[in-house]
């Protein structure tokens, strides 16, 4: 990869990762179905008048759509609401190469290599030492919603490598218009119409710079970016980035948000992301087919 690519990868990088500080942030304004969907709304609207039809199957976005735009998002948005913080949302969240892979095994009869039995061993490893870390300040309920989150995430990659989009920008503007009726419908059922309305009435500036970065950043121009790397490089060169965004995101969350990493934390962090590297990375003995079903791996 040359250089200039590499720090466009590493922009990716960042955004997805600080994407999480800002959700935290946002979550103070808005109810979490909500701001949900004001993210997808924004960032699907200007875009489809652009770009145009999805160019795959509609049932493929469709089903994206619902996996990842109202589940995972949902999910994720709703955990945080409820107490579990960036940098640990973060790195929980990216048990979504587990589930992929399980679900590559038992869906799709994929055979996997002994390094990714490995990886996932290793992970799970990082993933029992977060649940009996008595420090963390989280629920262990909203911290399922994360791991439920990251199935749901999984369930969407094996979907995607199914629907094989060739323009990852097009394919997730219309996943994320699909995202934002359920979204709006579950929040008005769930939140409450006057509590949404309270939160689009008392719309601070803070909020609208939420909703933009997630929109335009997070979305649109992270997802660009991703597709375009991928179109110019092997999956295997550009997906490892992706392992970064646990990394960036407890960054973050320490400088913005105060959010401490105590030694037991910090020990399930590095075992998580090990884990991670070994179900992705692999050595290559020879050119490799670029496989669309890895553009979402790693992002928010």
């Amino acid at each position: 990869m040359n250089p200039r690519h590499m720090l466009l990868a590493l922009a990716v990088v960042v955004v997805w990762g600080v994407n999480f500080v800002v959700i935290e942030v946002g979550l103070e304004g808005f109810p979490p179905l909500l701001f949900s969907a004001l993210r997808f709304f924004f960032a699907a609207v200007p875009a489809i008048f652009l770009l145009g039809g999805p160019r795959v199957a509609w049932r493929y976005v469709i089903a994206v759509g619902l996996a990842l735009g109202m589940a995972k998002f949902g999910l994720l948005f709703i955990a945080m609401d409820r107490g579990v913080p960036a940098g640990l949302a973060s790195l929980v969240l990216q048990c979504q190469v587990i589930f992929t892979l399980l679900f590559a095994v038992l869906v799709l009869r994929e055979r996997p290599r002994r390094t990714q039995l490995a990886g996932i061993a290793i992970a799970c490893a990082g993933m029992v030492l977060i649940m009996l870390d008595h420090g963390l300040a989280a629920p262990l309920g909203a911290l399922m919603l994360v791991i439920a989150a990251g199935a749901c995430w999984g369930v969407s990659n094996i979907v995607t490598r199914h629907a094989k989009p060739q323009d990852t920008l097009r394919f997730m503007v219309w996943v994320s218009a699909v995202a934002v009726l359920p979204l709006l419908l579950l929040s008005l059922l769930t939140e409450g119409a006057g509590r949404d309305l309270d939160a689009l009435r008392n719309i601070s500036l803070t909020g609208v710079g939420a909703i933009g970065y997630l929109s335009f950043m997070a979305t649109l121009f992270g997802f660009g970016v991703w597709g375009f790397l991928l179109r110019q490089y092997d999956a295997s060169t550009v997906a490892p980035f992706s392992l970064l965004v646990p990394v960036v995101g407890m960054a973050a969350a320490w400088l913005l948000r105060g959010e401490a990493v105590g030694l037991q934390q910090g020990i399930a962090a590095v075992l998580i992301i090990g884990g991670m590297a070994c179900t992705v990375l692999r050595r290559r003995v020879r050119p490799a087919a670029k496989s669309p079903e890895q553009v979402l791996t790693g992002a928010v």
